[in-house]
């Protein structure tokens, strides 16, 4: 059984989600079928990969793999020089079959080409232009040379909107049978960050637990702590109880076995919905910053979090 992430890839350029500007582009290129080489920069998970074997799809018809008419090369698999001059070399200098005229090259993960490789690539594209084109796929387009992105037509992906990630979510869990609520997928997209590829791999081990997706089950799975609880404990800090506070992060850190830096990110997040001054906010956030620190140095999780509560509870009292 295919991973979901498979099974409900975009097959087209019509299914792709949220890249409007994107998809018109390459819709008005399919027109006229003069296609340059193209980079594709942008956060992970917003559909980079999947418009280019869209593209292609659309370009040449169901057997674009079959057909030999597109190949697509992994460059965090092979960093180096070999790989251009190997790899991508022999597959571009090959006479396609085809009434379009040429073939297209995918080289997904571009932006962990080494500098080398990326000089010998500028070159590949010069010389081969005529028989191949070039999508390159990248999630930091600074990290491409220069040379490259002068020749390459840049088309930026931006992260996907709530919105769209809920829609895209409750079709998925429809076709599954799959009950999903609205704070389930608020807990998805709070964790995931417009990355649909995250939200869809969520939402299927979400999917072990029971037919009906809650948020209880989403923090299950992503072993992450609750709003709810992050709250609690700034609340109880706040209100000087600091004995059920200890408590409380006690059960978080021992029993629900969270780590103390992802307690620190949820902690962060929750900062900007207390009731205190911007002042004072500013303030926490620098403090919680040398808290994180100091945990990633190897301090003691429980000590360095209960220092923090015991500055909030300061801040709470002068307030």
């Amino acid at each position: 059984m295919l991973p979901w992430i498979e099974k409900y890839r975009p097959t087209t350029l019509d299914e792709i989600v949220n890249q409007h500007e994107v998809v018109s582009s390459l819709k008005n290129i399919l027109k006229t079928k003069a296609v340059p080489h193209m980079l594709f920069t942008g956060p992970p998970g917003t559909g980079k990969t999947a418009t280019a074997h869209a593209f292609a799809r659309d370009l040449y018809g169901e057997g674009y793999i079959k057909d030999g008419l597109f190949v697509e090369i992994n460059a965090s698999d092979e960093r180096g020089i070999a790989t251009i001059r190997e790899k991508v070399k022999m597959y571009a200098r090959s006479i396609p079959f085809s009434g379009v005229g040429f073939r297209i090259l995918l080289l997904d993960e571009s932006d962990q080409l080494t500098d080398d490789a990326q000089h010998a690539f500028r070159r590949v594209m010069e010389q081969f232009s005529s028989t191949c084109r070039f999508i390159l796929v990248a999630n930091y387009s600074n990290r491409i040379i220069e040379p490259i992105q002068s020749r390459c037509a840049v088309f930026r992906f931006k992260p996907l909107t709530k919105t769209d990630v809920a829609s895209h979510l409750k079709k998925i869990a429809k076709s599954e049978g799959l009950e999903i609520d609205d704070e389930a997928i608020d807990a998805i997209y709070d964790f995931a960050q417009g990355d649909m590829r995250k939200c869809i791999n969520i939402l299927q081990a979400a999917s072990t637990l029971g037919k009906k997706v809650d948020e209880k089950a989403v923090y299950t799975v992503i072993g992450y702590v609750s709003r709810g609880d992050v709250r609690r404990i700034l609340e109880y800090a706040m209100s000087g109880k600091f004995v059920e506070a200890r408590d409380a992060l006690r059960a978080i850190l021992y029993l629900q076995g969270i780590a103390g830096r992802d307690l620190i990110s949820a902690i962060y997040r929750e900062i900007f919905a207390l009731n205190i001054s911007e002042e004072s906010k500013v303030e926490l956030l620098d403090i919680l910053g040398e808290v994180d620190y100091r945990i990633a140095e190897g301090a003691s999780e429980e000590v360095q979090i209960m220092s923090f509560l015991a500055k909030l509870a300061t801040m709470a009292k002068k307030k």
